[in-house]
């Protein structure tokens, strides 16, 4: 028997895992994948190239990620955000400068309107209880797109703002309440720190790739992670937990619940968790992203003075794209994120045509230049058993109102992590990694 069993090797579990052997606790990791990292995932294509499938960027105030890049030696760089942006709107295609596109005045204004209404609303919100807010219930009663088709006047104005918002959310917005899109921007600082790179939450990336990082966290305890254990029952007994997997079971005196929530409830647990806990991982839903990526042999759009940065209404069915070339730029990529319902149309065609649907994209906005790419990959984690979803988990409607903060509560020795028990960067791998070591520091304060 040990102490400790974490149920999950993403860098929730593994940020939990590294405070419990800094401190000689014992603990197992159960991590049900063959790999370290969870939604983060890094594919290796040679030396010098590797694509982020999963989480990728660190920003301002993320400061455990930092400050784990300064411990481990690991590098970062910007992200590359100069020259001009590409607006592909009623298919036709603008360049602009600058986080504001190419507008009618009347949708500028109403854009800056809207902007900063959310800005201010979250500013209000108590980050650590937002169902105390005197407006929560009003609030939670709406949904993200309800509120934004009331505070848009142009269509213009009302695209750019649900394309902008679906790519921080990876959601559709009538899947999210506007009391959780609130509480996730004053989350993550503000709404303009969540859809920036510059001074924003996209500004670093790992040289590497994200999963070097999580990796080189669990280097000193590797032996003490089992993988493909998926874990099936935890079942607590005269004060002792054994944890079922496929062939194997392990006994601890303490859980750490390091898994999406989605995940969480498919678990049996004997006893049960509270009826608060088993609704709320009921009615928390993954969001729904793809990434793809074009690769070439150097960022040719660099020299043409583009970003590679672009931004498309529902003609397209990417909402964004991005440079995300090494920091060497030995090889130039265009990442595209293709979210909620546009996500779901263009994974239902076989990749050949999705290659050929983002190559005639990116064509249209950088040139012949375009048309010779190396090679093309997407990924969703949302095909993948052991995310079903990413960024995060999402509160619809009435969730954090009417099970407030049941879904990360110790129950039973039992403490969760996880991106969605944080209350600070709640859906980024800050959030993550401040749960685990959260958890970790209940689990010892309680051991004492």
């Amino acid at each position: 028997m040990t102490q400790v069993i974490i149920i999950g090797g993403g860098f929730s579990g593994i940020a939990a895992a590294k405070k419990l052997h800094e401190t000689n606790i014992p603990f197992l990791v159960l991590e049900a994948r063959e790999r370290l990292g969870g939604r983060v995932y890094t594919k290796q294509i040679s030396e010098d190239l590797y694509l982020d499938l999963g989480g990728q960027w660190i920003g301002p105030s993320q400061d455990r990620m930092y400050a784990l890049c300064e411990e481990l030696g690991l590098d970062y760089f910007e992200t590359y955000d100069q020259g001009y942006n590409i607006l592909d709107f009623k298919e036709q295609v603008k360049k602009f400068k600058g986080l504001i596109p190419s507008l009618d005045v009347f949708s500028l204004i109403n854009l800056d309107f809207v902007l900063k209404k959310l800005e201010r609303m979250a500013k209000t919100i108590p980050q650590d209880s937002p169902w105390l807010h005197p407006k929560a219930v009003e609030f939670d009663r709406v949904s993200l797109a309800a509120f934004v088709t009331s505070q848009c006047k142009t269509k213009s104005c009302q695209k750019v703002v649900s394309l902008a918002l679906e790519t921080v959310f990876a959601a559709e917005l009538n899947e999210v309440s506007l009391l959780h899109a609130l509480f996730y921007f004053k989350s993550g600082r503000d709404l303009n720190t969540l859809i920036n790179i510059n001074n924003g939450a996209q500004l670093h990336r790992i040289v590497g790739g994200m999963q070097t990082l999580v990796e080189k966290m669990a280097q000193p305890f590797l032996q003490q992670i089992k993988f493909n254990h998926p874990v099936s029952s935890i079942r607590k007994e005269d004060g002792v937990f054994t944890v079922q997997c496929e062939g194997f079971s392990y006994k601890a005196k303490k859980i750490i619940m390091a898994v999406p929530p989605v995940l969480a409830g498919k678990i049996n647990f004997y006893p049960l968790l509270s009826a608060a806990k088993r609704q709320v991982l009921d009615r928390i839903a993954m969001g729904q992203v793809g990434k793809c990526f074009m690769v070439y042999q150097k960022p040719f759009w660099r020299e043409a003075g583009f970003s590679g940065q672009a931004f498309a209404d529902e003609h397209s069915p990417f909402q964004s794209m991005f440079d995300a070339s090494p920091k060497e730029a030995y090889f130039g990529i265009i990442l595209a994120f293709t979210i909620g319902n546009r996500a779901k149309t263009f994974f239902e065609k076989d990749k050949e045509k999705r290659q050929a649907i983002m190559l005639e994209k990116l064509t249209k906005y950088f040139g012949s230049s375009a048309e010779t790419p190396l090679f093309y990959e997407d990924f969703s984690m949302s095909d993948e058993a052991w995310s079903r979803g990413c960024y995060a988990g999402i509160y619809p409607t009435g969730a954090w109102t009417g099970f407030q903060d049941a879904y990360s509560k110790t129950e039973n020795d039992i403490y969760w992590a996880g991106t969605e028990a944080s209350k600070v960067w709640f859906g980024y791998i800050e959030g993550a990694v401040r749960a685990g070591e959260s958890a970790a520091d209940n689990v010892l304060l309680d051991l004492k």
